[in-house]
C-alpha cells in the first residue's frame, strides 16, 4: 500500500526528528552547567517526577490499546497525544536534571548490577529506537492509514510500553544511590 499523502508530508520531520533527538540528548547529557561554572541550582528533584511521568506513561498507554478495541477512537487517539506530552516532558526534564547535577553511579553488587545494566541499556537502546516508530505509527494513523497504523502499532506499542515501565525500574533501582 503507498504511502498517503500526510505521511510523504511528515516523512521527513519524522527522519530528523529520529536523528536529531538522539544526538541533541546524547550531546546535551554530556554538559553539566555547574561544571562550566555556572551558578545553577541541581535540579535533584527531577528523577522521581520523571520516573512518574514514566508510569503514567505507561498506564496511558494500556488504557490507549483499550480504547480502541473497544471502538472509542477519538480517547485512543487523544491518550496516545497524552502519551507523547509526557514522553517530551520526560525528555526535557530528564535532559534538564543531568545538565545540572552530577551523575548517579549504580552502588548494587553482585547479580543486581547486571539486572540494573541489563534494564538501563536495553531501555536506553529502545528510547532511541522507538522514536520514529511512533511518529510513524502516529502519522499513520492520523493519516487514516488504519490498517498499516494496526500494523505497525503491534510492535510500536510492546517497545514503548517497555521503554515506559523500565524508565520506572530503572529509577527505583538507582534511587537509594542519590545524594540527598
Amino acid at each position: 500500500m503507498a504511502m498517503t499523502e500526510a505521511e510523504k508530508k511528515y516523512k521527513k520531520w519524522i527522519v530528523t526528528l529520529s536523528i536529531v533527538i538522539p544526538v541533541a540528548v546524547a550531546a546535551l547529557f554530556g554538559v553539566n552547567l555547574r561544571k562550566l561554572g555556572y551558578d545553577v541550582e541541581p535540579l535533584s528533584f527531577l528523577p522521581p517526577i520523571y520516573a512518574a511521568i514514566n508510569g503514567i506513561t505507561a498506564i496511558l498507554l494500556v488504557a490507549a490499546v483499550s480504547a480502541v478495541k473497544k471502538g472509542k477512537v477519538k480517547l485512543h487517539e487523544t491518550l496516545i497525544k497524552l502519551c507523547m506530552a509526557c514522553s517530551i516532558a520526560f525528555l526535557v526534564m530528564y535532559v534538564a536534571y543531568h545538565m545540572t547535577s552530577d551523575s548517579t553511579p549504580f552502588g548494587g553488587e553482585g547479580a543486581i548490577r547486571y539486572v540494573y545494566y541489563f534494564i538501563l541499556i536495553t531501555h536506553i537502546l529502545l528510547s532511541i529506537i522507538i522514536i520514529p516508530f511512533v511518529l510513524i505509527t502516529f502519522v499513520r494513523g492520523i493519516a487514516g492509514a488504519y490498517e498499516r497504523h494496526k500494523k505497525l502499532a503491534r510492535i510500536t506499542y510492546p517497545m514503548w510500553l517497555y521503554v515506559a515501565v523500565t524508565g520506572v525500574v530503572v529509577y527505583l533501582m538507582i534511587s537509594p544511590y542519590y545524594a540527598h
